[in-house]
């Protein structure tokens, strides 16, 4: 053990003397290398070693190293021998400076640089006092020992000053985490502050302080804060208003989310009541809005618009009864006719018959189902399970069965229909999220839904709902639950202009009669955006 070399018996040394030959002893080892050995103790926290190097260690000597190390709120140290100051006697050593803490008599002050990591990343010069003590080399051990400066009731502590959070900010720059804001908008801000902590609140300030008591005696180091950088966000707050307003009178559990098919952009997402984002989070069938990506897959392989098809009141498929809303037959109407009325039979039987499962969970795919959903916020991915028989297959068509999707996620459905491309939903700036292409629509699948979307509205199952002109879109009823008549989730989702929107309400019934009105009121309240 090297500890126990230096402190092992002196060694003999010839010398001359009057009369015949004497014997002189000398001290064992260097002060560097019992300096060495105190520093590598210290730096793997092993006091115990260190005060068997020491002389005389105080009773709280481990307290001093405990307490220093905890003031400082360090994440790592280093500490090095960088030189000898020499022999060094009495008066002269130990002043307040980087050199203080020199040898007593016949002792040699040993440099040392410590290298702390912490709040405040700071390197000084301190000093050891090495004296000689049974014939090895010890530490004179004071307060000093660990900084010049520190004495008797004196510490050294790491005082944090917190950064000032930058504010996250709506499309035109107006500051959306504030309470005045509105509700479906604070949830928003409240995930995107746990998302994005580091950028908003940068960098803390902090300075290592020498204090007596509670008094400040010096700084002895700083580290400046780095500011946080504002978050703008794609929210538009006239969208978010106009989308509030629609689900005002709304006495179920309801969203709508409001998009910029262009972009991708979330212009809206509005929830009432609030305490759950159902928004982004909500899982539940489609119901026959799915439709809108079936007839992609149909139109896709070959089938057009103005193409006839069987659209009977029931249909067995797979050893299953489908039926139509109200069991109405529509005889042998277009394709075009089928998607307006929302002819459940129709879109079983083409699926089963001209699809199949893997082709149908392909086009699923073109519109962002089973993709992570990475806004810049938590948010669910849209399920389109393998189907695992025809009528497994013939549910999925038609929005029910197994599959399960959110606002959000049928909200770029209708924007992908708009656009012509499906693009990933964001609510913050593209360099902030991971890098995601659009994926490009069929130009004959683009002709095609903007024609069967715009007859929902003209002649189809939202008819009955003033719209203004030019919407476009699709009802939905999506059956949840059990029983002869179960209930039924509203839905419609649609698009007008460079605006696509989705709205749900909770057990609301037919989408037609709650979902397609709250959708009407919404573009009402926008005007002529």
């Amino acid at each position: 053990m090297r500890l126990r070399n230096l402190v092992a018996a002196a060694v003999l040394v010839p010398a001359t003397a009057i009369g015949g030959a004497a014997w002189a002893l000398r001290t064992q080892g260097s002060p560097e290398e019992t300096a060495r050995l105190f520093l590598a103790a210290w730096d793997r926290q092993d006091y115990a070693a260190m005060r068997a190097l020491a002389v005389d260690p105080p009773e709280g000597f481990d307290r001093w190293y405990e307490r220093f190390r905890t003031d400082l709120k360090l994440s790592g140290a280093g500490f090095e021998v960088v030189g000898t100051a020499g022999d060094e006697t009495g008066e002269d050593a130990g002043g307040d400076g980087a050199g203080g803490g020199g040898a007593e008599e016949g002792g040699t002050a040993v440099r040392f640089r410590a290298r702390l990591e912490g709040p405040v990343d700071w390197t000084y010069d301190g000093s050891l006092r090495l004296v000689e003590h049974e014939r090895t080399w010890r530490v004179r051990w004071s307060p000093a020992a660990l900084h010049p400066r520190l004495r008797e009731g004196t510490r050294i502590k790491a005082v944090t000053v917190e950064a000032e959070r930058a504010p996250v900010l709506a499309a035109d720059g107006t500051r959306i985490d504030t309470p005045s804001t509105p509700g479906s908008v604070q949830q928003l801000v409240g995930e995107l502050t746990k998302t994005y902590r580091d950028r908003l609140t940068g960098t803390s300030s902090a300075r290592i302080d020498l204090v007596s008591g509670n008094a400040k005696v010096a700084t002895l180091a700083t580290a400046d804060a780095r500011p946080g950088r504002e978050l703008r966000t794609t929210i538009d707050l006239g969208v978010h208003r106009a989308a509030a307003d629609a689900l005002a009178e709304v006495h179920r559990p309801a969203s709508l989310v409001a998009l910029r098919p262009s972009t991708g952009e979330i212009l809206a997402a509005a929830n009432k009541p609030g305490g759950f984002n159902r928004a982004l989070l909500g899982h539940y069938p489609p119901g026959s809005t799915f439709k809108v990506i079936t007839a992609s897959a149909l139109v896709a392989d070959g089938m057009t618009a103005g193409e006839r098809v069987a659209c009977p009141a029931e249909q067995n498929i797979g050893g299953f009864p489908f039926h139509n809303a109200g069991f109405k037959d529509y005889g042998t109407p277009s394709l075009r006719e089928a998607f307006a009325h929302s002819c459940n039979t129709t879109f079983g039987r083409l699926t089963v018959d001209r699809l199949g499962g893997r082709r149908m969970a392909e086009v699923a795919q073109d519109f962002g189902f089973e993709a992570p959903v990475r806004p810049g916020v938590p948010a669910v991915r849209a399920l389109f399970p393998a189907p695992e028989d025809d009528t497994d297959l013939a549910s999925a068509s038609i929005g029910q069965g197994r599959v399960l999707t959110s606002p959000l996620n049928m909200a770029t459905v209708a924007a992908a229909v708009a656009d012509g491309s499906w693009r990933p939903p964001r609510l913050v700036e593209p360099e902030l999220l991971p890098a995601a292409e659009p994926r490009k629509l069929e130009p004959e699948v683009v002709r095609a839904l903007r024609t069967l979307m715009p007859a929902v509205v003209v002649e189809g199952t939202a008819s009955g709902v003033s719209f203004p002109s030019g919407t476009a879109g699709k009802t939905g009823t999506a059956e949840y639950g059990s029983g002869k008549e179960p209930p039924s989730h509203a839905w419609f989702i649609g698009y007008r202009g460079d605006l696509a929107f989705s709205v749900i309400v909770e057990g609301g019934g037919a989408g037609s009669e709650t979902a397609a009105p709250i959708a009407a009121r919404f573009l009402a309240e926008l005007g002529g955006r």
